[in-house]
């Protein structure tokens, strides 16, 4: 069934009588009335119109309604073909819109998108609920659920049957008229307020670009650097002098070279405060009232708090299990931190600069003591990381050495924005099977982080292969300028394409259990997997080779490069902590709680958690955490460390079996990556690992077999890489 979830690329999905007042038909001028010719039925962007996606969805929202209330009606006895399935076919005309959109509301917005997006966020979400909440439907699916064991169906089908009837029981199916009437309101409003959120933010992150008036501000920017800023001014309206446009993330990458402390302190502010203005942007009373909606949601649904009704539907299943697996890890990671804290003041003060370390201050001074101790800085390494080459000789060749994928460059399909690369994708027999796009360079239109999405699901049942996409958020060159990027930047393409591969080597019948349509804290598996390969000596030697001279990086660069794998571990432990404790207090907090100061309550939860460190601040403060606001990440931001137990465990299977090889590819392929949610997801990894993920390959690799012990004598983890890989 081709729902479209609110909160992940901006929808939702109603109501008959929302749906009554739209026009009968879409209009055959429409470039979504019909399916696309293009190869993998491509959406045909040269041809889409911004106006013509909102009467796109609202079609295909009438025609999915009016699918399912024929499924309910009719008046043979329900069975997997003429339920289930039939419920698996409907929705073709919205999947094929509202796919286009979330990805152009996310990675080419507007303000027609913007004011589509608001116009629909509300009917979606009565729409989700006019399918849901039909008892009719329900007591059909129930009843195929209630014999599922003995109506002959396979494998496949009983988990369809399963998720079907556990996603209507919590999306409220056994509530009283009453309590539905509640939820639909509480539903409308918080896909409102997401919506509405992404939008607050992307406003306030392009707002909050610093503006320096010349050349001496960005002192420690290479040229290109500069030459990038004055680009960005430019499409601020500010030609002549220089932009430093804000990530997504409370710590800014340019903090690292630039040398003005002053300017630092502005840009740190300008991050950390971009949604605390009291302006039109603000979006602190979006995140008051989210945090009520959903503990009211989880109370009508039976659960304490939105945490344990979030979780109780993923592989953590408690949200006590999740806070163990990060305050376990919280006295080590911050003790680390503070261990580089005082390396950095000791530098500071043998320089006599005369200041305290501020959380300004960090990026810089730890390049710093990088550059003191490991005679290693940026600047090195850099050169040899040219975008292109690590897209085609190493993201690319890994795929081909694990999976036998090759892929070709086309530039006769029409693509949302003209930076934006496509490529088809061939199986190992030389069969087509996919399309990849890989849209990286970071945009005013553009929200920020990164991310995959599908443009069109893998299905058997509906004879689909996947097209699939890639955002990212890299500064874009000047124009005559090398495109460089960090090896920050080179692991993060690896950890997008392990979910483009887990979409594109998806082989499964039904859309619902298909590519990542996994739980949460199992989807960032084969992403962070794939990013080991970043590492591999093979993966790595083919594609890091200088962008002028084409040579390999020298053997000494790289041995200092491994010398630093771990250095700086402890903040970025600390800081991921941070903000997914923070996530896990709002979405914890019980119904019935007043509404919090969004400042107070972040300040007060920081502290009962531990993770208070002036110096190290939240990865994202709630006032700019779009994963947990608006992005499908509410009490799931812990789902990058749950998932690292397993993609490490995974790793070292590869490990004791010859490493990076055809014949150990094809075993995850086919146990993993092509397997969707085809089954519970810890049955799926033992069957690829022949136990339970043990969390030993982790400490190990971090270097922590002799981590020191908690209270409880539990092993506490002193390192944690946030991106991944460690070369």
């Amino acid at each position: 069934m081709n729902l479209i979830l609110a909160g992940s690329g901006g929808l939702l999905v109603q109501s008959a009588d929302a749906l009554a007042k739209a026009p009968a038909a879409l209009s055959a001028s429409n470039p979504f009335a019909t399916q696309s010719t293009l190869a993998f039925q491509a959406p045909p962007f040269d041809k889409i119109k911004d106006a013509d996606y909102q009467p796109a969805i609202e079609a295909g929202m009438r025609d999915q309604l009016a699918a399912m209330n024929t499924i309910a009606a009719q008046k043979d006895a329900p069975t997997f073909a003429n339920t289930i399935e039939a419920m698996e076919r409907t929705g073709q005309l919205l999947a094929r819109v509202g796919a286009s959109f979330g990805m152009v509301t996310g990675a080419n917005t507007n303000d027609t998108l913007q004011k589509a997006q608001e116009a629909l966020a509300p009917k979606l979400a009565e729409h989700q609920d006019a399918i849901y909440l039909n008892d009719t439907l329900y007591k059909r699916v129930k009843k195929i659920y209630d014999s599922r064991e003995s109506s002959g169906l396979d494998p496949e089908q009983i988990h369809l049957t399963e998720r079907y009837y556990r996603n209507f029981v919590r999306a409220g199916a056994n509530l009283d008229n009453a309590d539905k009437t509640k939820l639909r309101a509480l539903n409308k409003e918080e896909s409102t307020l997401s919506t509405d959120f992404q939008n607050k933010l992307l406003a306030a992150t392009n707002a909050g670009a610093v503006i320096v008036d010349s050349k001496e501000a960005l002192s420690g920017f290479s040229d290109a650097d500069i030459a990038a800023a004055a680009d960005a001014a430019k499409s601020h309206m500010q030609a002549g002098k220089y932009a430093i446009t804000l990530q997504n993330t409370t710590q800014q990458p340019a903090q690292v070279n630039l040398k003005d402390r002053a300017v630092r302190e502005r840009l740190f502010k300008s991050s950390t405060e971009r949604a605390e203005h009291g302006d039109a942007n603000d979006t602190r009373v979006i995140v008051q009232r989210l945090a009520v909606l959903r503990a009211d949601r989880a109370k009508l649904l039976g659960f304490p708090n939105f945490a344990a009704y979030t979780l109780d539907d993923q592989m953590a299943k408690t949200p006590e299990a999740a806070e163990k697996l990060m305050t376990d890890m919280v006295p080590a990671a911050t003790a680390k931190a503070r261990g580089e804290e005082a390396q950095m003041q000791a530098l500071i003060d043998k320089n006599k600069e005369g200041f305290k370390l501020a959380p300004w201050d960090w990026q810089h001074y730890a390049e710093q003591v990088r550059k003191a101790e490991y005679d290693l800085d940026e600047s090195q390494v850099k050169p040899y990381f040219e975008i292109n080459r690590v897209l085609e000789d190493g993201v690319f060749f890994a795929a081909n050495q694990l999976y036998g994928l090759t892929f070709k460059e086309r530039k006769d399909l029409p693509v949302w924005q003209p930076d934006v690369r496509v490529f088809e994708v061939f199986d190992k027999d030389g069969s087509s099977m996919a399309l990849f796009y890989a849209d990286y360079w970071k945009r005013d239109s553009k929200r920020g982080g990164a991310w995959m999405d599908n443009l069109v699901g893998q299905s058997g049942l509906m004879g689909t292969k996947p097209v699939v996409y890639n955002i990212c958020n890299f500064t874009k060159p000047a124009a005559g300028q090398p495109a460089l990027v960090t090896f920050g930047d080179v692991t993060t393409m690896f950890h997008e394409f392990g979910h483009a591969l887990h979409g594109m080597l998806s082989n499964v019948k039904y859309p619902t259990l298909s590519g990542t349509n996994t739980p949460r804290d199992f989807v960032e598996f084969p992403s962070q997997f794939n990013e080991h390969w970043a590492s591999d000596p093979k993966v790595f030697a083919n594609y890091a080779k200088h962008y002028q001279t084409g040579a390999p990086m020298p053997a000494e660069l790289v041995a200092k490069i491994k010398k630093t794998a771990t250095f700086g571990e402890g903040f970025a432990t600390t800081e991921y902590l941070a903000a997914a404790l923070l996530d896990m207090a709002w979405h914890t907090l019980p119904p019935g709680s007043p509404k919090q100061d969004v400042d107070a309550f972040e300040t007060k939860s920081l502290k009962e958690f531990h993770v208070d460190m002036a110096q190290v601040p939240p990865r994202y403060r709630s006032s700019y955490f779009a994963h947990i606001w608006g992005g499908g990440y509410a009490a799931g931001y812990y789902a990058y460390l749950w998932s690292e137990v397993l993609d490490h465990d995974a790793f070292y299977w590869f490990r004791e079996h010859g490493g990076l090889s055809r014949e150990n590819g094809q075993r995850f392929r086919d146990m993993i990556l092509s397997r969707g949610s085809t089954q519970d997801m810890a049955s799926l990894y033992r069957a690829f690992r022949g136990r339970d993920p043990s969390v030993e390959p982790l400490l190990e690799q971090r270097g922590l077999k002799d981590a020191p012990s908690d209270d409880a004598g539990t092993k506490v983890p002193v390192e944690k890489k946030a991106s991944g890989a460690a070369l």
